[in-house]
């Protein structure tokens, strides 16, 4: 039996911290991130509990981004996630590449002069579902041990290459002298079939005779080394897999895999804190042919390490709709992911390149490639795309070499220069550089150039969507009216939101039509839908009212005949509308509704009231249908308020008290003009990432003095 010996933990004061709080809290894996001094960026400065490529993904992490360090740091709070099921919920990226049973919590770690970091731990599948009072008070006692450790220590610089996380090793559970070392080694090679063990990188630090037999491999290869990496046959990513899920679920693991020509081995994992023990016998099952074993000198299947890398950097990139979402995607997250200090991206367009984001550039190294023809040979980017190779430039010698000046004009010492390639197009150009020379390894030249095909589609997808976007942009600008009439007498205000949710676009409208020269007609309506059907029919509907209001129609009227109008032209839609006449001599208004929510009229005193207006039939049901009028006068001072459900609809809410509840928001508001205040009752939906129905306010505020007269 031969063995091997692994790190010993290692004795700094946060450090033994980390340790100390993974001792009192039972976790098994944790790590302490610091955010750093001149940029949002949360670094891993110690950990333990696992090998820190299994935290590679994470090492940097953007202060913005959806990943539990980040948003424990950012929102001051403990975060808690109580198995896969609920990180695949709330933290969807994480999930993706950590697919394995555990329980996480994340705390911040704050000290008198503000965020210092946050607190990682890790527990065991099988953990509770919530975490206990003893563990959360000894996680709370460890941040506050934490933070005043961190005071005292300088922030890491956020611009600097990252240096790789100290990995401490826990103490063993009990050291044992020669005698007993001698019968335990006795007893291991007693075991039918054989055994070695494992550190936490997947080193074999010691192996017995049984296994170095059933092996087929010498313990001189296999002392020190990973066994996907010296045993051909184990290659395959799902048997490193098994390892990773032992390691970080603190389960038992196993796997079947046959060593050519046909011998069937199985597996077992049994693994703690320091690493794993591993039993190897003879499987009583043959599985059948196998795939061939790899010829020599072909080139290593991707681990799954690098496979798991890529898909958090690719779960982030399908969150990114538009162009610039993508952009600033690569820019906080990506770039920071990589250690890189600056980034350019490029869309090829028209023959030429053309810049559509970068960071940690000096300006006149982004103008100096702006436009270049793809047909020039002066450029990196240019040279990708037209190859469809990525090239890594490790250092300031060889990019001078390739691009004479370049190293000057950018200040950047080394460069990956990524083509963003799809089916066979170029789509654009990623260079993520770095202010000091570094080697790029073959394992992240893999996953960089992964994730630039990701990028590319990314991208792609992004670009046509800002194309729909504008599309759509335009069609709704099209139809919706420019600019609102003069009124003699009144103040006026008109307001759009689209959905959030489809193609930007939709049905709703208002209109503000001029009568004559002592009358005028307002007009608010929605058509069912927020699309391009939708916005057609508004056009239809919105023309509609229009002539047969200046025809001089009452405005009952008016609703009967484009009711009579759309059930003609059955769009299967169906829209409501509600519509005022006002005369400018009386301040008399005449209203007439078709299903519409409702007017509120905030009087000259700033007491508000709903409007009672028969609701009527929506529009484009029934061709006979017909409609009231009501009139009611428009003192000085006060204001009319027309608007669609958009601004009132709230899920589980019923409509009436929505109504109450903006007629109360309209009454509190200070006595502002039509224009702040449309902004004021819209404050709450400008922001709303959430907004399922298009948003559609005029304000009519009738100005103080006479009523407008003529003759």
């Amino acid at each position: 039996m031969t063995g091997g010996t692994g790190p010993g933990p290692v004795g700094d004061p946060v450090g033994r911290a980390l340790l100390c709080a993974m001792r009192e809290t039972g976790a098994s894996v944790g790590g302490v991130y610091v955010l750093a001094a001149d940029a949002p960026v949360l670094q891993l400065t110690v950990m333990s509990g696992v090998p820190a490529p299994f935290l590679a993904p994470w090492d940097r992490v953007a202060l913005a981004a959806p990943i539990p360090v980040a948003v424990a740091t950012r929102e001051q709070r403990l975060v808690w996630v109580g198995g896969p099921q609920q990180l695949a919920r709330d933290f969807p990226r994480t999930a993706v590449a950590v697919p394995y049973d555990f329980s996480l919590a994340a705390a911040p770690v704050s000290g008198p002069t503000g965020s210092r970091g946050a607190l990682l731990l890790l527990w065991p599948a099988g953990h509770g579902h919530r975490l206990s009072t003893a563990e959360r008070e000894a996680m709370t006692a460890a941040c506050e041990r934490l933070a005043a450790l961190l005071e005292g220590l300088p922030r890491p610089d956020g611009s600097d290459p990252p240096e790789a996380p100290r990995v401490l090793t826990p103490p063993p559970v009990r050291t044992v002298g020669p005698a007993e070392a001698q019968a335990a080694a006795d007893y291991l090679e007693r075991l039918p079939g054989g055994c070695c063990a494992l550190d936490l990188e997947g080193r074999i630090t010691l192996v017995t005779k049984g296994a170095v037999e059933l092996l087929g491999e010498q313990a001189g290869r296999l002392i020190g080394a990973r066994p996907w990496e010296v045993l051909p046959w184990l290659r395959d990513p799902a048997f490193e897999d098994r390892y990773r899920a032992a390691v970080i679920s603190r389960r038992p693991a196993s796997f079947t895999a046959s060593r050519p020509p046909h011998h069937w081995l199985t597996f077992r994992l049994f693994p703690d804190g320091r690493g794993l023990s591993v039993w190897i016998t003879p499987s009583d099952k043959d599985y059948g042919p196998v795939a061939p074993e790899p010829a020599l000198g072909e080139v290593m299947p991707v681990r799954a390490g690098q496979i798991y890398h890529v898909l958090h950097l690719a779960a982030a990139l399908t969150e990114a709709v538009g162009t610039q979402d993508v952009v600033a995607l690569v820019a906080d997250q990506i770039v920071p992911a990589f250690g890189a200090q600056g980034m350019l991206m490029y869309v090829a367009e028209a023959g030429r390149l053309h810049t559509i984001g970068h960071r940690g550039y000096p300006a006149e190294a982004v103008a100096a490639f702006e436009g270049v023809a793809l047909s020039a040979a002066n450029s990196p980017a240019v040279h990708a795309l037209g190859t469809g190779e990525p090239s890594f430039f490790s250092s300031p010698e060889e990019i001078e070499r390739d691009y004479p000046g370049l190293p000057r004009l950018t200040g950047k010492a080394a460069r990956a220069v990524l083509p963003l390639i799809v089916s066979g197009r170029p789509v654009g150009c990623c260079i993520l550089s770095y202010t000091r020379p570094r080697t790029f390894s073959l394992e992240e030249r893999q996953v960089l150039t992964s994730l630039a095909g990701l990028i590319a589609q990314a991208l792609d997808r992004a670009r046509l969507y800002d194309v729909k976007q504008q599309l759509a942009h335009d069609l709704q600008a099209g139809l919706l009216p420019h600019g609102l009439p003069t009124v003699p007498g009144f103040a006026v205000a008109a307001r759009y939101l689209p959905s959030t949710h489809g193609m930007d676009i939709g049905g709703d409208f208002y209109d503000l039509i001029r009568l004559d020269e002592d009358s005028v007609a307002a007009v608010i309506g929605d058509v069912q839908g927020h699309n391009a059907a939708a916005a057609a029919l508004m056009g239809q509907v919105r023309t509609a009212v229009r002539a047969y209001a200046t025809a001089g129609a009452a405005p009952d009227e008016v609703l009967a005949r484009t009711n009579r109008l759309l059930t003609d032209l059955d769009p299967g839609l169906f829209t409501s509308c509600l519509y005022v006449q006002i005369d400018l001599r009386t301040r008399r208004a005449r209203l007439a509704g078709a299903g519409h929510p409702p007017p509120l009229l905030r009087h000259p005193d700033r007491h508000t009231t709903v409007l009672h207006v028969p609701p009527g039939l929506l529009l484009g049901i029934e061709p006979g249908a017909r409609y009231s009028t009501t009139e009611i006068t428009l003192p000085q001072q006060s204001v009319l308020a027309l608007y669609t459900d958009g601004l009132i609809e709230t899920p589980g809410v019923d409509p009436d008290r929505s109504v109450a509840d903006l007629a109360t928001r309209l009454n509190d508001a200070p006595p502002l003009s039509p224009d702040r205040l449309a902004d004021a009752l819209l404050e709450n939906r400008h922001g709303d990432p959430d907004r399922r129905d298009d948003v559609a306010l005029m304000l009519l505020a009738a100005l103080p003095g006479r009523p407008v007269t003529h003759g």
